[in-house]
């Protein structure tokens, strides 16, 4: 059985060049964001459907990934960060978003390090991106999933995801109780 580690938050958080970079160094499988490429491809004017179609181009690209059967797979996002993104662009987040597997450990990202534009990316100004922020956390808690923060500096987080990542495959899935609990 695959342990999924899903990186959550805030865009221009670290997110994916610490998924990519940890996945090389640790020799760990990754699924890259397609939220990314497919607004490379067809522009950020995004709708719900386009929100839905990355939603399950992500559940694909999850899938094609759980079958190669590695013990610890890093996700760069999933569908509960698409829902926080319905969330923030339109106001209400479709059942579907939350029909997804779930991850078994999220780690979400803090807004608190610099906002860098690249040409994909929406909210840069501090009130945007705090509201973002909260929301990707409430979406974790609505989904009532387990995750740890990481925040700090770029160092910080990825020693923090380092050690995590590390000691992932030994974390109890949700389903498994810990022992003495």
């Amino acid at each position: 059985m695959t342990f999924t580690v899903c990186f959550h938050g805030a865009e221009s958080t670290g997110k994916s060049v610490l998924a990519q970079q940890l996945s090389r160094e640790l020799g760990l499988p990754w699924v890259p964001e397609y939220g990314r490429a497919y607004c490379e491809e067809r522009g950020t004017e995004l709708t719900m459907d386009d929100l839905l179609a990355i939603a399950e181009g992500q559940a694909t690209a999850t899938r094609a990934a759980l079958s190669e059967q590695s013990p610890l797979l890093i996700l760069d996002t999933d569908q509960l960060m698409t829902a926080a993104w319905a969330e923030m662009l339109f106001g209400h987040v479709p059942n579907a978003l939350l029909s997804y597997p779930r991850a078994d450990l999220y780690l979400r990202f803090a807004a608190d390090v610099p906002w860098v534009a690249d040409g994909t990316r929406f909210f840069g100004e501090d009130v945007e991106r705090r509201r973002f922020a909260d929301i990707a956390e409430g979406i974790l808690n609505k989904a009532l999933v387990r995750w740890i923060p990481v925040d700090g500096s770029w160092d910080d987080r990825a020693e923090t995801v380092r050690k995590i990542l590390r000691n992932a495959p030994a974390l109890p899935t949700p389903w498994e109780p810990a022992e003495g609990s």
